[in-house]
């Protein structure tokens, strides 16, 4: 209304003088004019010029008065826009219902269904991408990453399968006070971090609404095989590929059989480096291939029986699954695969045309069998060579080879407080590490659960993007840009899509906390977003300055020590499974571990020594290092039986987490490193 008021203020006074009077200057006057102006100024002619005249004055000075404002409006909109201020959440909602209303108004029935509320949503509060997001999304079924779409069960698996990646880097850890060896804590790959990113704040649905790619397969494809056709053959392929495999952690009677050209025509060039790492069994021909299939119905899984020489014979129920390439053999050698197929049960898919019946693939993972009315078959895991070969990874068996020294190893982020520089107090008592508290100052907890204190009561932040920012600066004292949380936060998205939301989570999350406390936790620089230590206090900080203080302390070690017991209460935000944060966890836990080995190593007194190692045995069960000093204590204090106690007690964690035992050398056929 304001500007329509201002418009027509500019327009009707012009508008009205040249439909009455004319435009203001016709010409100059002539000489004879003004003679007759000097002899007889007040005319008629001349007061109706003079009022016309100031007219266009007094609407000159408007005209100039209102492009000053505007003006000076557009220099304070330039310098509003550099500090990205953004819209509140009532006036976003006012938009949107806005916008919703006009679109449609002239719409007598809906062409899409209504979106859930955020409390029915399967995915985190308000942060789920638009429907044509060309990222990751969340479904009852499934989960869609870059590269393409895996059943919710397949995901769980995988989200399982890298929890154990990390229990093994945790186990395999030895910690050295002197220097750290962090190769091992490289992120896992990108598919990887999707798929982990898309579980993390989203409650499992009902069994009946999962989806077991491989189950599903076994029970619509056809006795005999079946040949897949379409833009979705190769996808679908590379989705059996990983889902095979993984359920082998579940379901140990399913194996995969597969020929040289068929790994390469799904992988490419990760093929051969890929290939014998993973545990299924590779035939250089289809005959070789005839003769597995024959040797695993009737013994072990090829792959255990190649890898241990004690295999157990196979049990009932075994399931085998083959995969075929169209050029593989002839049409003799195909026939024998679908008599081996027959007489053995197995499963065979050739990726192509094959002679008995042949389904068309989709783009999306849905088989549709041409001979019946509603072919329409289940859907089944869809990858692109990318996300296959990543995460594969996480189920391939180690890398033999050593790590290139001359690879450049990416900096990991340590986790500290703003100034590493802390002041020191110049008596000779220990510094104070329990954090204070004032009034009205938040105080961000991120040991154990995540939560924003003021005044002792937990701030709600209604987002689990906001959160995330919350924890990732706290992690990163020296503050991160745009591009570093949106990588963070929604790993394997196109940045282009996730810059607003990412504006929306953070003004939605400095607003919530203005209105609590008045201060601005947030401060944006230069484009990097940092906590305000001046604003706000941070447990992961004072954790970080107890850390420094064991390590270079030479007196009153044990109370140094009981600092930094007493500042980690639990792990780095311990109830959240978000993957970025597992190098950051892991690296803060090492810190602590090798100062309990240090002390530990220096302790003259056996009984002092143990009782260090047994705190640091609770900060991290898994590791073998620290139960390998345990014991080594008790045996020097000739406690034999509770030396095995402890050895039997680790296998037992071990074995419940999943994680093989490092003292047996025996491959196991379940998910590797």
């Amino acid at each position: 209304m304001s500007l329509l008021f201002v418009l027509a203020l500019l327009t009707s006074p012009p508008v009205v003088l040249l439909l009455l009077i004319g435009p203001p200057v016709r010409g100059w006057p002539s000489m004879e004019q003004a003679r007759e102006w000097v002899q007889e100024p007040l005319t008629e002619q001349t007061l109706a010029g003079a009022l016309t005249i100031g007219a266009w004055l007094l609407w000159l000075m408007l005209a100039y008065t209102v492009a000053m404002r505007v003006l000076v409006r557009l220099r304070e909109t330039s310098a509003w826009l550099r500090r990205l201020p953004l819209p509140t959440p009532l006036q976003a909602t006012a938009s949107g219902m806005a916008g919703a209303a006009v679109f449609g108004v002239t719409t007598n029935a809906l062409t899409t269904a209504p979106p859930q509320p955020p409390e029915a949503s399967p995915v985190a509060l308000q942060d789920e991408p638009p429907p044509d997001d060309p990222g990751e999304a969340t479904h009852d079924d499934g989960i869609e990453v870059s590269g393409g779409w895996l059943p919710r069960d397949a995901a769980e698996q995988l989200a399982a399968a890298a929890a154990l990646v990390w229990l093994r880097r945790r186990r395999d850890y030895q910690p050295r006070p002197t220097s750290r060896d962090d190769t091992d804590l490289a992120p896992l790959p990108p598919t990887v971090a999707a798929v982990q990113a898309a579980l993390a704040d989203t409650p499992t649905p009902p069994a009946a609404l999962t989806t077991n790619g491989i189950s599903a397969l076994v029970e619509v494809l056809p006795a005999g095989g079946v040949g897949l056709t379409g833009p979705g053959a190769l996808p679908i392929g590379r989705g059996m590929l990983v889902t095979a495999l993984i359920a082998r952690n579940r379901h140990p009677t399913t194996s995969l059989i597969t020929t040289k050209a068929a790994l390469a025509s799904l992988l490419g060039p990760a093929a051969e480096t890929l290939g014998r790492r993973l545990p299924l069994t590779i035939a250089d021909s289809l005959d070789e291939l005839v003769r597995l299939v024959h040797a695993a119905n009737h013994s072990a899984d090829p792959y255990t029986t190649m890898q241990r020489q004690d295999a157990a014979p196979r049990e009932a129920g075994h399931r085998q699954i083959v995969l075929l390439d169209e050029g593989d053999g002839d049409e003799t050698q195909v026939k024998h695969v679908v008599e081996a197929s027959v007489a053995t049960a197995a499963v065979v898919v050739a990726l192509g045309d094959w002679p008995g019946p042949t389904w068309h693939a989709d783009s999306a993972g849905y088989l549709h069998d041409p001979h019946q009315a509603d072919g329409n078959g289940p859907r089944l895991c869809v990858l692109d060579q990318t996300a296959a070969t990543d995460l594969l990874t996480i189920i391939a068996l180690p890398d033999p080879a050593p790590p290139d020294p001359t690879t450049p190893r990416s900096s990991l982020p340590r986790a500290g407080s703003p100034d590493p520089r802390l002041p020191r107090q110049a008596t000779r008592h220990e510094p104070r590490l329990q954090p204070h508290v004032p009034r009205q100052r938040p105080y961000l907890r991120v040991l154990g659960d995540p939560q924003l204190l003021i005044d002792g009561e937990p701030l709600a932040i209604r987002r689990s993007a906001a959160l995330q920012i919350l924890v990732y600066l706290a992690t990163h004292p020296t503050g991160a840009d745009t591009a570093q949380l949106t990588d963070a936060i929604w790993p394997g998205l196109p940045r282009r899509s996730l810059t607003g939301r990412l504006y929306t989570a953070l003004s939605d999350l400095r607003g919530t906390i203005r209105a609590a406390c008045g201060l601005h936790v947030i401060d944006h620089v230069d484009d990097r977003y940092r906590l305000n230590p001046a604003h706000v206090d941070v447990d992961l900080w004072h954790l970080d300055a107890a850390i420094d203080h064991a390590a270079t302390t030479r007196i009153n070690t044990s109370t140094a020590w009981q600092a930094v017991l007493d500042a980690y209460p639990a792990d780095l935000a311990a109830t959240r499974t978000w993957p970025w944060l597992d190098p950051i966890r892991e690296a803060t836990r090492r810190r602590i571990l090798d100062i309990c080995v240090s002390l530990a190593t220096a302790e003259p007194d056996s009984h002092q020594a143990f009782q260090l190692l047994q705190a640091g045995i609770r900060i991290d069960p898994y590791n073998a290092d620290l139960h390998k000093h345990a014991s080594r204590a008790l045996t020097a204090l000739g406690n034999h039986e509770a030396a095995a106690e402890l050895h039997d007690h680790y296998r037992q964690t071990l074995t419940r987490a999943g994680v093989d035992d490092p003292a047996s050398h025996r491959l196991s056929p379940t998910i590797q490193q």
